[in-house]
This record gives C-alpha cells, sequence and structure tokens, in this order.
C-alpha cells in the first residue's frame, strides 16, 4: 500500500451522486494532499463524529478508498473539506501523511449545499443536524422549500418538517436531548403545539418511559369530551342539531376577508385545535 493512502493499482473512485454533475459545470483535479495542509470545515452540518476506531482500523489496512472533496483555500497553499472529515480524521489516527481528494472550484453556496446532501445521503446526520443544515441554507441563502427540496432530492413536506423541528426553542431542545427524545414524528408534534408553554406541557405528558407513537398522538389531541358534553353542545338554542359543529369561522373585522377551519374529526373542536390549525396554515404560508 503507499504512503499516500491509496493501494498500489487502485484509482480513485467518487460517487455518481454528488459528483459527476458538479464535475460537468465545474473544474474538478483529482490530487493527493498532505493531510497536514487540509482543514476541516467551520460550518459542517454534522455536529458529532462518531467513533472512529471501524474506520481507522480499515484505513490503515485498504487505505483510503474514497476521495474527500476539498476546496482550495482564497490565499493557496491549503484546502478545506467539503466532504469526507470522518475519513481525514481517520486517516490522521492511521498515521497516513497523505489522502487522495477530488478539488472543487466552489462558491460558499456550493459548499454548503454539498456538504449537507453528502451527509444526508449517507444517513450520517441526526434529526437535529439535518434540521440545522437545511434552516442554514433557508435563512443564509434565502433558498424557497421547494428550492432546497430539489436540491437535496428529498420531498417538500420532508423539508418543511425538518424546518419546524430546527424552529423549536433552545429550551425545548435542551429538555429533548435530555429526555432522549429524538424520533420526527415525537419531535414534530411538540413543534406543532401553538406556543413554548404548550410545548413544555406537552413534553410533560410524554417524558414517562415507553410511551408508543399512538399514545403520544393521542396526547397532542384535546382530551375527547364525554358524550353527554357532544350532545349538549351539538345543539343550537333552540335545541336543533348543529350540523357545523366542525367548522370554525371567522370574519375580519373590516369584512375584508372571511375565515373558515373544517375539521376531520367526528368530535367538537376545542379552542387549542384552532390555534394549532392556525399555527401550521402560517408555517404553510411562510414557506411558500
Amino acid at each position: 500500500m503507499s504512503k499516500r493512502g491509496l493501494p498500489t493499482g487502485i484509482k480513485m473512485r467518487h460517487d455518481a451522486h454528488y459528483v459527476e454533475e458538479l464535475a460537468r459545470s465545474n473544474r474538478t483535479i483529482g490530487k493527493i494532499i498532505p493531510i497536514e495542509k487540509i482543514q476541516p470545515n467551520p460550518d459542517q452540518p454534522r455536529v458529532e463524529i462518531g467513533d472512529l476506531t471501524d474506520l481507522t482500523a480499515s484505513i490503515k489496512e485498504k487505505g483510503v478508498l474514497e476521495p474527500l472533496l476539498v476546496s482550495p483555500s482564497p490565499e493557496g497553499g491549503s484546502w478545506m473539506i467539503i466532504a469526507g472529515e470522518r475519513r481525514w480524521r481517520a486517516a490522521n489516527l492511521a498515521g497516513l501523511e497523505e489522502v487522495p481528494c477530488i478539488e472543487l472550484n466552489l462558491d460558499e453556496k456550493e459548499i454548503a449545499e454539498i456538504a449537507l446532501i453528502e451527509n444526508m445521503q449517507r444517513k450520517d446526520l441526526t434529526v437535529w443536524e439535518e434540521a440545522d443544515g437545511l434552516a442554514a441554507l433557508s435563512s443564509r441563502y434565502g433558498y424557497t422549500h421547494e428550492e432546497i427540496a430539489k436540491k437535496i432530492g428529498k420531498s417538500r413536506t420532508t423539508v418543511t418538517e425538518a424546518l419546524t423541528i430546527a424552529g423549536l426553542p433552545d429550551d425545548i431542545r435542551e429538555k429533548c436531548r435530555r429526555f432522549d427524545i429524538s424520533a420526527k414524528s415525537t419531535l414534530l408534534e411538540i413543534a406543532r403545539q401553538f406556543d413554548e408553554k404548550a410545548m413544555h406541557d406537552f413534553l410533560g405528558k410524554i417524558t414517562d418511559k415507553n410511551i408508543s407513537r399512538e399514545e403520544i398522538r393521542r396526547k397532542s389531541r384535546p382530551k375527547e369530551k364525554s358524550q353527554a358534553e357532544k350532545t349538549a353542545s351539538t345543539k343550537t338554542s333552540d335545541g336543533r342539531k348543529n350540523s357545523d359543529k366542525n367548522v370554525f369561522r371567522f370574519a375580519g373585522e373590516e369584512n375584508d376577508f372571511n375565515l373558515e377551519i373544517r375539521f376531520n374529526k367526528s368530535e367538537i373542536y376545542e379552542k387549542t385545535d384552532i390555534l394549532r390549525a392556525l399555527k401550521q396554515a402560517f408555517e404553510k404560508v411562510k414557506s411558500n
């Protein structure tokens, strides 16, 4: 095996899913670069590097089979990692002096895109890292949900859900981490509560051990009324049955608009149902 990290006779390879398209529109150069001249990306979406033991052992035996993606520094003489930080760290631990790289001339926006895409396609990101990475594309570069979805090859719904999670307040995030709450479906239920107090209250309901996903969904809904309460509230003052028990209507103060929310649930809606519906509608409009 060569001290450069690539076994003799094995060519550098790269995964078509994120490099080949770039190669068509950008100047790419395959080269061997000294490890000390490579620096990690300070905006790397992945925060948790994880255990490198197995990867280090593999690199010691076979070398770095997949090159790092790097971008040259403006000053010259050094490179920043776009993708492959775990391989770079493991190569350091394995004692390699040089690693195979593919140099790409990209702007800041493209670097952020590729760093996020590479990690997402490898399924290396936590739910928090994915959410914050997508939020950075949205806030820093002004991408719409639709644009992000096209760039990362995910559905718009997936992007919107991730950005909803990214909007969770810091104290709610900390509480979720403390109770090891990381399931995307659960975090979405928390994020869809109307305000921060409601989020804390909801978290208090689901921190019991061994609670199931269905129980979490059930706890996110208001407590169901008794049959007597339902019957009484579905009638008007003269005793006639109200056929619009699942519809909330509101007219603007100057009659410049009318709002109607029609609920699919069989029971009568509560105030919290209206607030949650309005919040979700607001998030949808904001994403367009």
